[in-house]
């Protein structure tokens, strides 16, 4: 245990990857698998699944806005969105778990996140039909936030450097695994199952208020144009960033001082980490890697 220098909190040594039924995992994402593989979902429950550094945050404080910004002012300004939207696998003591954060939640629906590949997700899940929303982001800027988000949270594994961190990422040893395989088989599940909605990172930052609209007639809501334009502005990345109840200053494994939770907000910053050689490369290896003709993403908007 290390006793961190940004807070009088001991945190604890940084957790080793290891090989989790063919996905790269860390013990704070697997030591509650029972209970998590048995949560109870509830046909009106809404599940955010993302890789990480997706947009999870900025999906599920829209989410969580469109359904709830008029009903408890006061919950926006004293509950932090981890509490209202819990992170459905997550098991760190001495935090409280994820799961029983979900079976605690007073709201309905239930609005829940999770980074699992699809064939992990909790079957109650499915056979409630519930409705989820899947957020992917283009692989650049993906491994870019993931370095910068690794380096500051001591709950994922000890990271070399960023050429290190790139050839990992390549080779899916990531937490949650390889974003080639989430992204591509939630992709293939959404032509299976009606209730996903699949949603690009780059088509919210070129226009959120359309993506809004997207989402409204997904989840068959109705909000005025006032309140509509209410949650646009609240979700815009400055407004965010200012607002300690979503911007994740009040989570004590995370260092700040390294790089800020919420770091850019912007398409293609990958431009100003990868080098030529690096980008050739990882072109080439993508190409191998996303066959599906379907499927496309932007890396710059």
């Amino acid at each position: 245990w290390l006793r961190s220098n940004f807070s009088s909190e001991i945190l604890p040594a940084r957790p080793t990857l290891f090989d989790f039924h063919g996905v790269s995992m860390t013990k704070h994402f697997t030591d509650n698998w029972e209970n998590t593989q048995n949560f109870k979902a509830r046909p009106d429950d809404i599940l955010i699944a993302t890789y990480p550094k997706s947009g999870t945050t900025w999906v599920c404080y829209m989410l969580n806005l469109l359904y709830f910004g008029n009903m408890s002012p006061e919950r926006q300004k004293s509950v932090t969105l981890n509490e209202r939207v819990p992170f459905l696998e997550l098991c760190a003591p001495p935090r409280p778990k994820g799961k029983d954060l979900a079976d605690q939640l007073p709201t309905s629906p239930r609005l829940i996140k999770t980074h699992l590949p699809v064939q992990f997700v909790p079957k109650s899940f499915w056979e409630q039909r519930c409705r989820i929303v899947y957020v992917a982001h283009n692989s650049k800027d993906t491994v870019v936030s993931y370095y910068h988000f690794g380096r500051m949270n001591s709950l994922h594994p000890e990271l070399g450097d960023w050429s290190t961190f790139l050839q990992d990422f390549m080779e899916g040893k990531m937490v949650f695994g390889s974003w080639y395989k989430h992204v591509n088989s939630w992709w293939e599940k959404k032509q299976t199952y009606s209730k996903l909605h699949y949603m690009f990172y780059e088509d919210l930052t070129e226009d959120s208020g359309r993506e809004i609209d997207r989402l409204c007639s997904f989840l068959g809501l109705f909000p005025s144009a006032e309140e509509k334009e209410k949650v646009r502005a609240a979700v815009m990345f400055d407004n965010m960033k200012q607002n300690k109840m979503v911007n994740g200053s009040t989570v004590q494994i995370m260092n700040h001082d390294v790089s800020p939770f919420m770091r850019k907000g912007k398409v293609a910053d990958w431009k100003n980490h990868f080098t030529v050689s690096q980008n050739e490369r990882f072109d080439e290896d993508y190409k191998q890697k996303m066959k599906n003709p379907t499927l496309h993403f932007r890396t710059e908007v």
